[in-house]
């Protein structure tokens, strides 16, 4: 199993090299007010990749703000019954077996 892992992250990596060796041509993003970036098509693609990627991180922190405050809530709350139970009043012999 680790060797068709090696492999299969062996040709994800030669397809994007052969990716790249082909699409090496200029090419040019137009931004507003006539600004513009001239730059390898490769590195085009990896950018808006990457600005991708960082987006919908930022769009995910606050759901997993919410979820981590709501587990952190829920584990002080099941935690103070449990250490409250252990000090509580002796069970009744009957409950003991005795």
């Amino acid at each position: 199993m680790k060797y068709f892992a090696w492999l299969l992250k062996a040709a994800i990596f030669f397809t994007l090299f052969a990716f790249a060796l082909n699409n090496q041509q200029n090419v040019s993003v137009h931004f507003f007010f006539g600004t513009q970036w001239t730059a390898s098509l490769v590195l085009v693609v990896l950018a808006a990749f990457t600005l991708g990627v960082a987006v919908g991180v930022l769009g995910m922190v606050p759901h997993w703000w919410r979820h981590r405050s709501a587990a952190r809530h829920q584990r002080a709350h099941v935690s103070t019954p449990v250490a409250e139970a252990d000090t509580a009043a002796p069970l009744p012999a009957a409950v003991h077996g005795v």
